[in-house]
């Protein structure tokens, strides 16, 4: 249960070249749970010894207006949690605090090697006044893939939960109404240790920071696919995201191999629905096995819901060569295409400019994307009425506060 929520007035015992990772399930060859053996190198901190200090009327900061547009990673919350490790003492007590700056030595490992890891998720209010976590457990374990890749000290990932539930807690009142608005949620973990050279971290700082956000993207979007950049997130695919909003895209559509095969957009999943050569209609999305893509909770989460339907729906994950998905819109067969994700949980596309090596040329692929009663917009209702408590499912939503 939680100590804050319970005693309020007390103050009690805080793709592989990618920079700050979300590490791919499949990128990490050995069993997860072998991994996290030899990782684990520390105990773990223990929620009950959380401390929490609370913010004076001085530290509080102005809450966005409710007519505010709450742009994605702008607007910080007033607390955050911290905890911090070395290899000789192990974990420090956890500690929520107001939200502040870090003191880094110049040397520390995150600066130089990116040796860190970090998660999304979501805290929503629903139409019950309650706030709800969607599927914390799927973060929680995609968390425990990343750090126990970075080589960073791993812990109990039940104990960060209970103390991110007490954050949320503690900032429940930034947390925006309305569907598509949210409490974003950045846990992360950073080598801290003060030393040059490529090495395994002996000093590492976890820390959890929230803000309110909302729709990721304010329309549909247009996607840049050059198979001359091989895919990335985050820091390595700045300079490419940038050259495709030269051309008027918002992101950028990777595909991978001589055969261009479509991957995912840079920092969501891929779908799109088409008529394949069978005649079936089919909802396809690239498959995890290859360690190309990241394993989207909300991508996970739309195979399973689309798998329940008792339409004539294929639900298949697989790979489709660029060529190929190209001859099916010139052919009509495709109907729409959409991405997924925690920060923009559907969004449709309604374009792609495919640089065509084959041909030289820039060409522009217009995708349906005013399609009534579409599958993204079934989705998407099915998604956020859990979210905010319109539909109860207890197994993928954890009531807070």
């Amino acid at each position: 249960m939680s100590v804050g929520r319970k005693l309020t007035s007390v103050l009690l015992k805080q793709s592989v070249n990618v920079q700050c990772q979300r590490w791919f399930s499949a990128a990490v060859r050995l069993d997860d749970d072998e991994v996290y053996k030899r990782s684990k190198t520390a105990k773990t901190f223990l929620y009950r010894d959380l401390q929490i200090i609370r913010a004076k009327p001085e530290q509080l900061q102005q809450k966005p207006k409710p007519s505010e547009p709450l742009k994605f990673g702008q607007i910080f919350s007033d607390y955050m949690a911290e905890v911090d490790w070395t290899a000789s003492n192990g974990w420090s007590k956890p500690v929520i605090c107001p939200i502040h700056d870090f003191k880094l030595h110049p040397a520390a490992k995150v600066l130089h090697y990116a040796v860190e890891a970090f998660e999304g998720m979501k805290a929503y209010r629903g139409v019950d006044g309650k706030v709800r976590l969607f599927r914390p457990d799927k973060n929680m374990e995609r968390l425990k893939r990343s750090i126990a890749r970075a080589t960073l000290p791993t812990f109990s990932f039940t104990e960060l939960l209970e103390i991110i539930k007490e954050l949320v807690c503690l900032d429940k009142e930034w947390i925006p109404s309305g569907t598509g608005h949210a409490l974003y949620i950045r846990p992360a973990v950073i080598g801290t240790d003060k030393q040059l050279g490529v090495s395994i971290s002996h000093e590492a700082k976890l820390f959890v920071i929230t803000g309110p956000t909302g729709p990721y993207f304010n329309s549909k979007v247009t996607l840049y696919a050059d198979p001359s950049f091989a895919r990335s997130n985050y820091g390595p695919s700045i300079m490419i995201s940038t050259e495709a909003q030269t051309k008027g895209c918002q992101q950028v559509l990777w595909l991978y191999g001589p055969d261009e095969l479509i991957t995912e957009v840079g920092a969501t999943n891929i779908f799109f629905m088409w008529k394949n050569n069978h005649g079936e209609d089919e909802l396809v999305t690239p498959p995890l096995s290859e360690g190309l893509i990241l394993p989207g909770v909300t991508r996970e989460s739309i195979l399973h819901l689309a798998r329940e339907w008792k339409d004539d729906i294929k639900v298949t994950e697989k790979y489709v060569g660029m060529r190929e998905f190209r001859e099916a819109v010139k052919n009509k067969r495709v109907y729409e295409m959409f991405c997924s994700g925690t920060a923009c949980v559907v969004t449709p596309v309604e374009k792609i400019l495919y640089n065509n090596k084959q041909t030289g040329t820039i060409e522009e692929l217009i995708l349906p994307s005013n399609v009534k009663n579409s599958v993204m917009e079934r989705l998407y209702k099915q998604i956020t009425d859990i979210q905010h408590g319109k539909v109860d499912r207890p197994e993928w939503t954890q009531i807070v506060c």
